[in-house]
């Protein structure tokens, strides 16, 4: 049985926190970072010297990369390229590490709970934790994978990229490739839960950080499909070719994800600036999600044969939720650390531009006492089954080095 520790934050500890991060299209956590751990010592009688080393030099790259990593989003001075340089020399990092720590679960049971993994968390109040399971380990490699997907997604998005001299070509490409990068980094937290969680005993789980809590996994898996959603309607709304059924339907695919992931984050106690910040993030883009949602579904009850009161109801509706949208956009950026949000682009900027010069002529003039109530009266949206699913992930096959050390008949100490 694995068993716990975890550090309370205090002045000066290993945890550093950015005040700025910049412009962000795509919320990424803070990373969590693993501590030094010295793998001869508990390993060294029941594997080979040559194991031993390899696991203890894969994860020590991976400290160093991702001690590195973390303070690079908060200097802007960097160039998009460098930071797309570590961010991948890190995610190979821990591609090149998972194989060979599945020998501790897979191979290697009797030495599962020797090592003592320790993380430096980002979301929880607590600033480390560190668990004798193996699949904690796993646990935690897997979050972080993620989360340099979403790093990767954030610099394809971020606005340096839309400039007057870059090929419209080059930007759909973007757009694209953002998408699989979603789906990809989906696909990792979706296993995590369902298959990784539950090789933790109960009382493990429950000890979790809150950066790797079932309810945050979940919430960052739909903020992935959410966004990827996000960048379809955006690339539907600047095609000539998608009808406006198209776009409602993806505005309303992205109403249910964000739905779904401020319901999974909504009750878990984030306290501090990161935690506090991604629950920030997910209310704002729901509310987002709605303004266009309604505009969308009013424009096309003024085509239908529906009353004129209901589609102006949708509209006034439209026009509500963004007003909140922008409110709860800025609590978002000055939420510590404190961020900016880009120029407008895509389904944003055709939401700030469209609903105030459209709905001002088509709706009714309510009382300001009741801007509350226009919400209540407007037509339910559509319900549509959900068309993003996470990309399908299994865990990489065991490192080989494990089987010579079976073959070697290499007898483990117990």
């Amino acid at each position: 049985m694995g068993c716990l520790l975890s550090t309370p934050e205090v002045a000066g500890g290993a945890r550093r926190r950015p005040r700025n991060i910049g412009e962000v299209v795509v919320f990424v956590p803070g990373l969590r970072i693993p501590r030094p751990l010295d793998f001869a010592q508990p390993l060294g009688d029941g594997l080979s010297k040559s194991l031993v080393e390899r696991l203890s030099a894969l994860r020590t790259r991976i400290e160093v990369m991702a001690g590195q990593e973390a303070p690079m989003t908060t200097k802007p001075r960097r160039t998009a390229t460098q930071h797309v340089l570590m961010t991948l020399r890190l995610s190979l990092a821990l591609e090149d590490y998972l194989p060979v720590l599945l020998g501790l679960v897979e191979n290697g049971n009797w030495l599962k709970h020797n090592l003592r993994f320790c993380w430096i968390n980002q979301e929880d109040d607590v600033e480390e934790t560190t668990m004798s399971d193996s699949w904690y380990e796993v646990l935690s490699v897997l979050h972080l994978m993620a989360v340099q997907l979403l790093s990767q997604a954030n610099l394809l998005l971020l606005p340096n990229k839309f400039t007057s001299g870059y090929q419209s070509t080059a930007l759909e490409d973007c757009k694209r490739a953002s998408i699989d990068i979603f789906l990809k980094a989906a696909g990792y937290l979706d296993f995590a839960v369902q298959k990784v969680l539950p090789q933790l005993p109960l009382e493990l789980r429950s000890d979790l950080p809150l950066d790797l809590s079932e309810g945050v996994l979940k919430a960052l898996c739909l903020q992935a499909l959410g966004q990827g959603v996000e960048i379809q309607l955006g690339m539907a709304i600047d095609s000539i070719k998608a009808t406006l059924a198209v776009k409602r339907r993806l505005a309303c695919e992205m109403v249910k994800y964000w739905h779904q992931a401020e319901e999974y984050i909504k009750e878990l106690p984030v306290a501090n600036g990161w935690g506090e910040k991604h629950k920030l993030f997910i209310q704002w883009k729901h509310i987002e999600a709605k303004a266009i949602a309604y505009y969308l579904h009013g424009l096309i009850l003024e085509e239908g044969n529906t009353s004129a009161g209901i589609a102006a109801a949708a509209l006034q509706a439209a026009e509500e939720y963004l007003k909140e949208s922008k409110m709860a956009c800025d609590s978002f950026h000055v939420t510590l650390p404190s961020s900016r949000n880009p120029p407008p682009w895509g389904a944003s900027k055709y939401l700030a531009e469209r609903i105030p010069k459209d709905i001002s002529s088509k709706t009714i003039n309510w009382d300001s006492q009741k801007h509350e109530m226009i919400k209540h009266v407007a037509p339910a949206l559509p319900d549509f089954v959900l068309s993003l699913k996470p990309d399908e992930y299994q865990l990489p096959s065991t490192d080989p080095s494990w089987n010579d050390l079976h073959a070697q008949n290499v007898v483990p100490t117990k």
